[in-house]
């Protein structure tokens, strides 16, 4: 033992500040020679050489000081416990579920599923792509339409695009979009704020009234709010017959039984797959479904998986059609739409693949059968339903019967002052029946009403169409099958658990044990979104405390916590600013300005909030055109709304003028979002509110450590000023308290995706305001560092006026190229020889690699990329001296795949230098599971379900 450890203070040796170490990659051991290699000669030198002085915070974070780890999760759990249990029956979209254990363990708790990135880079995410094909096959079999995408955010969100995507494929020339009247509330919510900015009309009625409006589209509900069904068969066709296109929200639990919404003649179909494994978690993350006929695929909103080939003719996986988003497309998109719900999704399909067809007939039915059970027991008669009831209970007795349910365990739904709703789900017991019969004051012993089998299902809405009968859902019901094939699909994906993923305005930070833990707790996991609030006490606090963290770090009034995506956060953010105009009798701004760098969901944001997006030139330093700026901003002075930035910006560097550019905005009577994109580069040393932005919305799944899941899911809170607090979204069903009061919806549930919020307070909780700092400096010095490590083989491609990058650097592949033909996509494709991931490709500038190594990666793993890197470059130059031509380059044969390794050889490079063109990649080899991928021939021919078994062969 070293002596000074027995004279140490206790604060030292109590080492509270113990994650900060955990969480970033470099200690201060070699940040002195990284520091050297960039030139520099200490970190604060750095920071000032790249942070403008004019936004620098002045003081530290107003934040508590770090927590250890066992200590964060003892002060969580302690919040947890606040969280009141019931079983709630409130039904609307959410319901109980069992997860199964196989499910939990290997896929939903487990980091080579959760911390994958979204699947660009195909050859090395086959597995993820194969579970989410297995996804739409089942979604597709079960709606009895097409093809389906591979998730959207919520039900509600999934309605509005439905909406949206009926207006693009509709021939009706009117403006009306038909609503059932029993569709869910939340439901409902969200259309009207989305219909509000295009400009639709909206009309509420029962199905059979729809097609008299002849409206250009239809939403319909089955099984609707109430819970009842009825074939839609007849509706359908006459609003089809008027030329409107009709949507139907339905279940995919109900949907085992029921006729199909496709039998029904539905053009598009939708709905949440929750209740397929995935908890309630107080409102989410839950992936929805949605699925339409072929003829409508291009026009379809979210990312499809299809089916191609790759370079040796094996079947692949890969994301069809990536032409039609927003990325491309920008303000001409079908949406603004950048991710869904990859790991939710997987979730629910590996939850039919575990349970087959049969299996799940099995637990619908026994829903069914319990739910008929109660109806008959409570003398609910002359009814067809699946799991949800309404029972009249006499004027002014709901609230007696509401708290005997609650004293007894449950949660009941109040529909009016003389009735109740029930809805049963996969949790459901004959001993629960038993106990709400008894509350209401009947004793008929469940086994004697099940003498009759009842049944509220008529024969005629009775499914008659096989489901699930592909092999994959008909094999893996053994607990070794399924462990097997999960371990088996995540082999083939690359993911933060095997090296680092540098890809540029992404943020794969470290997603740590400590923070994933509580999102598996049953009072966070289990817990209705629409319970009595004095049951969520400690999910509020844990939310106000989270608000409280975010606005020291932003400097913002208040917080919103409900949009479930980055994009939807830009959506909220433009929403709060078009309502504070339009009660400012400023409704005519409808003036965004955008710079030409921005992502491609700004200008497709803006678009949905009815706003003209006008383009701002950037200068040849990549910063915005500050006189192009102004001279547009005064030319739309008595128009404009807003302008939407990103900061640091997309080009990876602090513009200096940013000051400037907000002051010119307002004076023209404009409003600042500011695009959190890069908030990783700004916690601690400045704030948006400060630097002048009125808006913006946070990426918890970037800054704040929550996993990216393979696709999703996210969060994009958004920090508002005081004059746009009141404005920001509400709910329906459960209204938050506030000056917002009365506003509607942006998402399904009133939180968003609640139940990962505790991953973002324990990161904040155990980082600390000075952690969290820190983690900034390290973000900007680890990006600075490659930069200088390889800036004399890539040119990189902007910097600061001190020749620093902010948290991302670009390199600049276009000369190579154009010498040589390799191309960035080359580069990319031949990284995954080397173990990883590649940086981001063409964005936010064509032909360059844009590379965001965050904090938390160290110096040796930042080393091998780099090496990396290098010898791909030297590559290049074999071929540029003439020793290799570009079709007989590994860069051209890249990834490299086993096949290749045992097979013929002809090619002039070795089979060492395909495989393991460096010493240390034998060590930890990652072997990619496919050759190239052809994307034109995925796209030519599409197709987007589960593979016949004899394509394999």
């Amino acid at each position: 033992m070293h002596a000074e450890n027995l004279t140490k203070p206790l604060t030292q040796l109590e080492h509270r500040d113990e994650f900060i170490g955990r969480h970033i990659g470099p200690d201060e051991h070699v940040i002195a020679g990284m520091l050297a290699a960039i030139g520099t000669a200490t970190l604060s030198t750095l920071i000032s050489e790249t942070v403008p002085a004019t936004i620098r915070l002045q003081r530290p974070l107003a934040l508590p000081a770090p927590m250890p780890e066992h200590a964060a999760l003892a002060a969580l759990k302690a919040i947890a416990a606040k969280n009141v249990l019931k079983k709630s029956l409130i039904g609307q979209g959410y319901y109980g579920t069992h997860t199964p254990p196989v499910i939990l363990r290997n896929l939903f708790e487990n980091p080579g599923w959760y911390t994958a990135y979204t699947p660009y880079q195909a050859e090395i995410a086959q597995g993820r792509l194969e579970a989410l094909l297995n996804y739409q096959q089942m979604v597709i079999d079960l709606t009895g339409l097409e093809i389906a995408n591979a998730s959207l955010l919520d039900e509600a969100t999934a309605a509005a695009e439905a909406m949206t995507m009926a207006r693009r494929i509709s021939k009706a020339k009117g403006n009306v979009f038909f609503v059932d009247e029993a569709a869910f509330p939340q439901t409902i919510d969200v259309i009207k704020t989305r219909a509000a900015y295009f400009g639709f009309e909206l009309v509420f009625g029962p199905p059979e009234a729809a097609a008299q409006y002849e409206p250009f589209g239809a939403l319909l509900q089955y099984p609707n709010a109430r819970g009842e069904i009825s074939d839609l068969t007849t509706a359908i066709a006459m609003i089809k017959g008027k030329g409107g296109v009709v949507a139907v929200a339905s279940d995919l639990m109900a949907l085992v039984l029921l006729k199909s919404p496709g039998d029904m003649g539905a053009d598009i179909a939708l709905g949440s797959s929750q209740r397929f494994g995935v908890p309630m978690g107080f409102g989410g993350p839950h992936a929805a479904f949605f699925a339409t006929r072929e003829a409508h695929v291009r026009s379809m909103p979210g990312r499809i998986i299809g089916v191609s080939k790759d370079a040796r003719g094996k079947t692949a996986y890969r994301m069809a059609l990536q032409t039609r988003e927003q990325h491309i497309r920008r303000e001409k998109a079908n949406s603004n739409i950048c991710t869904s719900q990859v790991l939710l999704a997987n979730i629910a399909g590996m939850y039919a693949v575990w349970h087959g067809p049969e299996g799940l007939r099995t637990i619908a039915g026994r829903i069914h059968r319990l739910t008929a059970l109660l109806a008959g027991g409570l003398g609910v008669t002359g009814r067809d339903f699946f799991d949800t009831f309404e029972v009249k209970v006499g004027a002014g007795d709901t609230a007696k019967y509401m708290k005997a349910a609650v004293d007894a365990g449950y949660n009941l739904r109040q529909v009016d002052a003389e009735t109740l709703g029930i809805s049963l789900d996969e949790t459901t017991t004959r001993e629960d029946v038993a106990a709400l019969l008894k509350i209401f004051g009947k004793n008929t012993p469940v086994e004697a009403l099940d003498a009759a089998r009842p049944a509220a299902i008529p024969v005629t809405l009775q499914r008659r169409e096989p489901i699930l009968a592909h092999p994959v859902f008909n094999t893996h019901h053994t607990e070794h099958g399924m462990l097997r094939y999960l371990k088996r699909l995540q082999n083939r994906d690359l993911a933060l658990d095997h090296a680092m993923i540098p890809l540029g305005s992404c943020t794969m930070k470290l997603n740590a044990a400590a923070e994933m833990i509580p999102v598996s707790w049953p009072e966070f996991a289990q817990m209705h979104p629409f319970v009595p609030l004095d049951q969520a006490q400690g999910y509020l606090e844990l939310i106000t405390g989270l608000e409280d963290q975010l606005k020291a770090i932003t400097g913002f009034d208040a917080v919103c916590m409900q949009p479930n995506s980055g994009a939807q956060g830009e959506y909220a953010g433009l929403v709060s600013i078009r309502r504070y105009q339009n009660a400012n009798g400023q409704s005519h701004r409808n003036i965004c300005l955008i710079p030409k760098s921005a992502h491609g969901t700004n200008p497709a944001t803006a678009q949905m909030c009815g706003l003209e997006v006008v383009a701002v030139a950037c200068d040849d330093s990549g910063n915005v055109d500050v006189a192009d700026l102004k001279a547009k901003a005064e030319q739309h002075a008595a128009n404009l709304s807003c302008l939407m930035i990103t900061y640091p910006s997309t080009h990876g560097v602090f513009e200096e003028a940013i000051k400037e550019i907000c002051t010119i905005i307002h004076a023209s009577g404009g409003q600042v979002y500011m695009d959190g994109a890069n908030l990783n580069a700004q916690v601690g040393l400045c704030r948006p509110a400060d630097i002048g932005a009125d808006v913006s919305h946070i990426n918890l799944h970037k800054t704040f450590a929550i996993p990216h899941g393979g696709g999703g899911p996210g969060m994009g809170p958004i920090g508002l000023k005081a004059h746009l607090a009141p404005f920001m979204a509400n709910h329906v069903v459960q209204g938050i308290a506030g000056p917002h009061d009365g506003q509607g919806a942006v998402s399904a549930a009133p939180w968003g995706s609640a139940s990962i919020l505790p991953i973002s307070w324990m990161y904040m909780t155990m980082m600390g305001g000075a952690g969290l700092t820190r983690a900034t400096e390290i973000a900007i010095l680890n990006a600075n560092y490659v930069a200088a490590k390889l800036k004399d083989h890539y040119p990189v491609l902007y910097t600061g006026s001190q020749g620093r990058v902010a948290h991302e650097c670009i390199l600049d592949v276009r000369a190579i190229k154009a010498a040589t033909g390799v191309a960035e996509t080359d580069i990319a494709k031949r990284l995954m020889d080397y173990g990883f991931h590649a940086p981001t490709v063409s964005f936010p500038v064509g032909g360059t690699l844009m590379v965001e190594p965050t904090e938390s990666e160290d110096k040796a793993e930042l080393d091998r990329f780099c090496a990396a890197m290098i010898a791909i470059r030297d590559e290049i130059r074999r071929i540029e001296n003439g020793e290799w031509t570009l079709d007989a380059s590994p860069l051209k044969h890249a990834p490299h795949t086993e096949a290749d390794v045992i097979g013929d050889w002809t090619r002039p490079y070795s089979r060492e230098q395909a495989v393991f063109p460096l010493p240390w990649v034998a060590e930890n080899k990652f072997w990619p599971y496919v050759n190239r991928i052809d994307d034109v021939y995925g796209d030519r021919n599409l197709f987007c379900g589960c593979v016949p078994m004899e394509d394999y062969a």
